[in-house]
């Protein structure tokens, strides 16, 4: 049986009489990435932050690393590594100097320090800046230098929040290569994020969270199967009456009218379906102005279960 390394237990918290998550419990398995995948403002940084210890634990019971988050702080803090959401650098320090002083902060002795430092430069490919000032780095750069901080102490748990928020495209790819790298040391990762596809190709779960509440969670793939075989989306020229009829047709799962289309999830293969839906709207007067049929994907699954797409 995997032991779990992370371990939240009716978890709730409020900012005054604004309730920010509610009553939540999920476990993460040692080893794995885990994700909370979910629109800013759904309570992400709140359970991290509280994990993290930044914020103060109000209601429920945590475990991380085999020690309780409410009586053992300190112990949990020698568990974990952090990469924040904004970037936190010293801007006037050098790149190995950063990592130096993080190593002293820890009180790792000397060699330990000059090796972990040397092994985490050359993973983020930053050997070459060891010398550089923090403030001539890019923004891919930073968030690289952030990564390794976090990892100086060989972390049981890595905490991200947003850990690739404001990079290009190609610096995000890198930096997941460089976080699969971390994970495959033996390192959990715990990330949030609010973007669909880092969530998808990186996590071994995912528990997605809006509104406070964990409205579903499990394999990348799980949650895409349960939407089941395809997903039609039509734009027709009657969207609610479109809805109506189709309601009982066989071998449709769910079907619903929002974000200006109607979106139906099949139970069978869609490219047969779809003529039969055709068909039975046409026979009422509709016109079908557009069509998309898809395989589900993470976007589908959050415009599934939220019933909204997802907010920035």
């Amino acid at each position: 049986m995997t032991e779990n390394i992370v371990d939240v237990s009716h978890f709730s918290y409020s900012y005054g009489e604004l309730q920010a998550v509610r009553d939540i419990s999920f476990q993460v398995k040692k080893g794995e990435v885990f994700s909370f995948l979910g629109p800013n403002g759904a309570g992400k940084s709140t359970v991290i932050n509280t994990l993290i210890t930044l914020l103060p634990l109000q209601k429920g019971t945590v475990q991380i690393a085999g020690y309780d988050l409410g009586s053992d702080q300190e112990k949990v803090r020698q568990s974990i590594g952090i990469v924040f959401q904004k970037i936190t650098l010293d801007k006037d320090m050098k790149v190995g100097e950063t990592l130096e002083f993080h190593g002293s902060i820890y009180q790792m002795g000397s060699a330990e320090k000059k090796n972990r430092i040397d092994e985490l430069l050359n993973l983020v490919e930053l050997s070459e800046k060891a010398d550089a000032l923090v403030s001539t780095l890019s923004g891919g750069m930073k968030r690289r230098l952030e990564i390794a901080r976090g990892l100086m102490t060989r972390p049981k748990v890595l905490f991200l929040d947003e850990p690739t928020i404001g990079l290009d495209p190609q610096t995000r790819r890198k930096t997941w290569d460089y976080l699969r790298s971390v994970n495959k040391e033996g390192t959990t990762v715990f990330m949030t994020t609010h973007y669909m596809d880092e969530a998808d190709l990186l996590s071994d779960r995912i528990a997605l969270i809006d509104h406070g509440q964990i409205i579903i969670e499990g394999t990348p793939a799980e949650l895409k199967q349960s939407l089941g075989n395809d997903i039609i989306y039509l734009d027709t020229s009657d969207n609610p009456r479109t809805t109506e009829i189709l309601r009982d047709l066989s071998g449709i799962r769910k079907i619903a009218a929002y974000e200006g289309k109607v979106a139906i999830t099949s139970e069978q293969d869609g490219t047969r379906l779809l003529p039969e839906i055709i068909r039975e709207i046409n026979g009422q007067g509709i016109d079908v102005c557009a069509v998309n049929l898809k395989k589900p994907s993470m976007d589908d699954v959050f415009l599934h279960y939220t019933g909204t797409e997802m907010r920035d």
